[in-house]
């Protein structure tokens, strides 16, 4: 049996540093973009940022900075442009062209190179790629199916050249109809397909979540890679995959937890992260139910992050467009193991005797004016801490919903 060596594409990163996004914060952005690089199999070799006033509408960065990406990507042999932004069709199209004689396709079956225009993906193009690397389950994939086709519609002139030709030729003779057109209309067909398929499903998830009305129900939410698969394997004493990765969970998980002699629901869902495409979002609305209907919503923070504050944000904007915003919660800072070991890497002073921690906890409960616990779910720091309070929590809706059941008299 031979084996083949799998070759890992290259990739070069662009991104633009405008009016709103400082150059710091864009080189951050670009950051996140090749770890999704990362995530989606690939791997990020150099980044281009230009500072614009405002991204080119024709080719997203200017002519000469997008020369110089296509000199590079030439001689280094690079096989994908990915740019930290969405795309409209006509600067995909405008940026193809430039870049259409440079770089390699990776996949040659001789095992070697052969040149052909570099692929040029968008920020959403790529975080949907990975969605549908990672969708496992029926649902997941149909999701992430639909949120594939409604990308792809207004992009199919410079998908397939071949589309925009008339037909012609013996058999081919008809109504005139451009295969542009008609694969339209093909797509059009399959999205509403999609679609029929999510409500029956979408049905059958609302049958479950009746089934589970009696138990009160806590759902996991926060920025992707953030942690809450560890501890929800932790809480619920489950196996559910933890990767270092981005989005490795998408099918929501719910599992029954007991903590001393009470039973509740725990729901891990798909994490947030920025400029998240609204395709996806409009996709995903039904595995969102979950946080919707939930009781209690757990925040789950990667305090190591450099930019969890930030990530803070953009969870309590998605939590608020989706509209649960006003629902019981409590933010628990993930990673404080990690935490302490990147401020023992950045500052000249003695390690963290936990007065920093202690002295963040109480800056976070008054900004936040609402419970905050920082834990390790690695090292299970403060764990037990939390789960006591998770429980007086959780004690406190089953109370007011069965006012008489026998086991909220009994210690734990």
């Amino acid at each position: 049996m031979i084996e083949t060596k799998k070759i890992i594409e290259r990739a070069v990163l662009v991104g633009v540093a405008d009016g709103n996004t400082s150059e710091e914060k864009a080189r951050e952005y670009l950051n996140e973009l090749a770890f999704l690089v990362t995530t989606s199999g690939a791997v990020a070799v150099k980044i281009f940022l230009q500072n614009l006033p405002h991204p080119d509408h024709r080719t997203y960065v200017g002519s000469g900075k997008l020369e110089e990406i296509r000199q590079y990507v030439e001689a280094e042999e690079i096989d994908i442009v990915v740019f930290d932004d969405e795309l409209s069709p006509a600067q995909t199209r405008n940026v193809e062209a430039v870049l259409s004689s440079a770089g390699y396709d990776a996949s040659d079956d001789a095992g070697a190179k052969k040149r052909k225009g570099a692929k040029v993906l968008d920020r959403t193009r790529l975080i949907l790629d990975i969605f549908a690397l990672h969708a496992r389950s029926a649902h997941a994939r149909t999701q992430v199916e639909l949120a594939q086709y409604q990308y792809m519609l207004p992009r199919l002139t410079r998908m397939w050249s071949h589309l925009s030709r008339q037909r012609a030729g013996v058999g081919a003779r008809g109504p005139g109809e451009k295969e542009i057109e008609t694969d339209r209309r093909v797509v059009n067909d399959r999205i509403s397909l999609l679609k029929e398929r999510l409500r029956e499903i979408d049905k059958q998830k609302i049958t479950q979540r009746k089934n589970r009305e009696k138990m009160v129900r806590v759902a996991l939410v926060g920025y992707t890679n953030v942690g809450k698969s560890t501890l929800m394997n932790i809480i619920s004493k489950s196996d559910i995959l933890a990767e270092n990765k981005l989005f490795a969970t998408l099918d929501t998980t719910v599992r029954k937890v007991v903590i001393g002699n009470l039973p509740f629901l725990m729901s891990d869902t798909v994490g947030f992260i920025r400029k998240l495409p609204h395709h996806l979002v409009e996709s995903f609305k039904s595995t969102l139910d979950e946080v919707r209907e939930s009781d209690i919503l757990l925040h789950v923070v990667d305090l190591s992050h450099p930019e969890f504050e930030e990530q803070i944000e953009i969870v309590e904007q998605t939590l608020s467009e989706i509209g649960v915003a006003d629902k019981c919660r409590i933010t628990v800072f993930n990673k404080i193991d990690a935490y302490r070991e990147r401020q023992a890497s950045t500052t000249k002073y003695a390690p963290d005797d936990g007065n920093s921690i202690n002295n963040l906890e109480k800056l976070w409960v008054k900004k936040l004016h609402a419970p905050a616990f920082f834990i390790s779910a690695k090292t299970k720091e403060n764990l037990q801490t939390f789960r006591d309070f998770l429980y007086t929590q959780v004690r406190k809706v089953h109370v007011t919903r069965y006012p008489y059941d026998k086991l909220l008299y009994e210690d734990f």
